[in-house]
């Protein structure tokens, strides 16, 4: 018993290195670094939006080329709310998600999460924030291939210097994998996967959910049955659900839709 212990520490130890040198998305998503009293997180009253973003703007260069992908985006999302961010590919619904999330920043306008402007903040900061307030779910799932579904969920607390292998484990049922917690990702099916990531999502207690196409993979029927998830989790436990998606037959599950096309809000 002691021996397994000590190997799931191991594993967990790569895992940390693995995260640390950037190996895939939730490197960025969760790494943190040393905090000071500056970097504190503060909540604010129920009352208010819970995310403000005031005049985004973003683009990219390809070649000699500038192509604008936000282009003064404003909006305002309640605390509890569905939201289903629709469009084609490449209308910009990723660069607008990651940037809400404190993820990208702008190349000008402010996002405000929780009465905070989300880029004021030190780079610390920002991923405590990330770390303890919101939750992400991506379309390829970002699992660890050599942690078992139990640690990969554990991975978040982990990195936060908490302990959250009970809160792994109610997560996981929660999800209806309770019987699955030992079973690496190669193991599991797409949609067992990515209901180990929306497990993962929840084992900090998030007050936001992110989900980028978290569907993208999946046939449709396993698809409708990982938004229903969403859904119910989100009700459930009183979460805001901010969900990417080009399938507007989702979309309209949700409390409310915003379509985005040529990098404004229609």
């Amino acid at each position: 018993m002691a021996d397994g212990h000590l190997a799931r520490r191991g594993i967990a130890d790569r895992a940390w290195q693995a995260l640390s040198c950037g190996r895939s998305k939730i490197a960025e998503v969760a790494c943190l670094g040393p905090f000071s009293a500056a970097d504190r997180i503060f909540s604010m009253q129920p009352s208010a939006p819970q995310l403000i973003a005031r005049d985004l703007f973003q683009s990219f260069r390809m070649g000699a080329r500038r192509i604008e992908v936000l282009r003064g985006i404003s909006m305002e999302i309640a605390h509890g709310e569905a939201v289903f961010l629709c469009g084609v590919s490449g209308a910009g619904k990723t660069t607008l998600l990651y940037t809400l999330a404190g993820l990208e920043r702008p190349e000008s306008g402010s996002v405000e999460f929780e009465g905070q402007l989300l880029y004021n903040g030190s780079s610390a900061w920002q991923a405590r924030l990330r770390n303890e307030k919101m939750g992400f779910v991506f379309q390829g799932y970002f699992l660890l291939p050599e942690l078992t579904a139990l640690e990969n969920v554990s991975l978040p607390g982990m990195i936060g210097r908490r302990s959250t292998i009970k809160s792994a484990e109610e997560s996981l049922r929660a999800v209806g994998l309770g019987d699955r917690m030992q079973h690496l990702p190669a193991e599991l099916s797409g949609g067992e996967q990515q209901r180990v990531a929306i497990a993962r999502a929840l084992t900090n207690n998030p007050d936001i959910i992110f989900a980028d196409e978290p569907t993208g993979n999946l046939d449709s029927k396993t698809g409708d049955a990982i938004i229903d998830l969403l859904l119910n989790v989100a009700r459930e436990r009183n979460k805001t659900l901010l969900v990417v998606t080009h399938d507007a037959r989702l979309a309209a599950r949700g409390d409310r839709q915003l379509h985005i096309a040529d990098g404004v809000l229609g």
